[in-house]
């Protein structure tokens, strides 16, 4: 068996893992990794099934709350992971929470609360989306140039935000609204669909942790390598001023937010734009005014002007 004062190794049984953590069959699924194992050894099965077995412990045991060494982790075998992560998640969890959700309230065109119900999760789906897709088609992209040696100067990885709390906290939202707010006896079925969604909370909050503590940290070291080995270039060129490190801690979510302030736009108008909730737009404009301790529109607008994030001519008067 497992000794939990320790961690898994390579030659840790595969079957004990599960044993150990019954919430690893996810993790084991998304690198691909076929069932049917038997007793074999964590390096016969990532071996049999060509992933690389230092990163899948790294994953296992972050997510067991052990201890891991990510100095040697595949940033390729985990890029694969999180994209079948991301598929899991939209192609199978949220489809699948959806429709049984619509069986288990009275879902009628009567039903005014019902609706309400579907459609706020039908939004939160849009957010998950439109999140995961970005990583699958822009975060991943830029990582697979790093891997070929090309890096573009014009974009790091902390421009890319590791702060998912809005994503689960619209989940967590939902699940109260049911316990606590909406009444309808017989309830067996919406007792099932609540724990679903209450997995499935579980599940994206170790989703994240893999992203934030492995996936991030991996390509910011990669960018310092193959940044070392650049050209050096002049003091005036390599230093930016002031206002330019500023923009860098933002993300492209909040540079999006900052744009529609500056046009004048107001938290419900921004959150129609960009397919988020008002909470979330409320959420990144307390998130943008810490970062750049600037607390009013007019501030923002400004700063959105001299930092070329909205072109003047659609900035609204101030």
């Amino acid at each position: 068996m497992i000794d939990t004062k320790k961690k898994y190794t390579a030659v840790s049984n595969m079957r004990d893992l599960i044993r150990d953590n019954v919430m690893l069959l996810p993790a084991i699924s998304r690198f691909d990794i076929a069932f049917g194992f038997g007793d074999a050894t964590i390096t016969q099965i990532c071996d049999s099934n060509a992933v690389d077995v230092t990163t899948f412990l790294c994953v296992c045991n972050l997510l067991s709350g052990y201890g891991y060494d990510q100095s040697d982790i595949s940033l390729k075998s985990l890029m694969s992971y999180l994209k079948r992560a991301h598929s899991s998640f939209l192609d199978v969890e949220l489809p699948k929470i959806r429709y049984h959700l619509i069986d288990a309230i009275n879902y009628t065109d009567s039903n005014e609360v019902a609706l309400l119900l579907i459609n706020f999760f039908d939004d939160y789906v849009v957010e998950v989306r439109k999140h995961m897709e970005y990583e699958n088609e822009v975060i991943f992209r830029y990582v697979n140039k790093l891997l070929q040696g090309k890096v573009d100067e014009d974009f790091n990885i902390t421009h890319y935000s590791t702060n998912h709390s809005d994503t689960v906290t619209k989940l967590n939202e939902l699940k109260d609204i049911f316990i606590y707010h909406y009444k309808q006896k017989d309830n067996a079925r919406l007792s099932g669909v609540l724990l679903d969604i209450i997995i499935l909370e579980r599940d994206m909050l170790s989703h994240f942790d893999v992203e934030s503590k492995l996936f991030i940290p991996a390509v910011e070291d990669l960018e310092r390598k193959l940044r070392s080995t650049m050209p050096n270039v002049s003091d005036e060129e390599s230093v930016k001023d002031e206002n330019t490190m500023m923009v860098d801690v933002l993300t492209e979510r909040e540079k999006e937010i900052i744009s529609e302030i500056a046009k004048g736009k107001l938290n419900k108008e921004i959150a129609d734009n960009l397919c988020i909730s008002v909470h979330t737009v409320a959420t990144h404009r307390r998130n943008i005014s810490a970062k750049l301790d600037i607390h009013s529109t007019a501030g923002l607008t400004i700063f959105a002007i001299i930092n070329h994030l909205v072109d003047v001519n659609e900035v609204k008067p101030i």
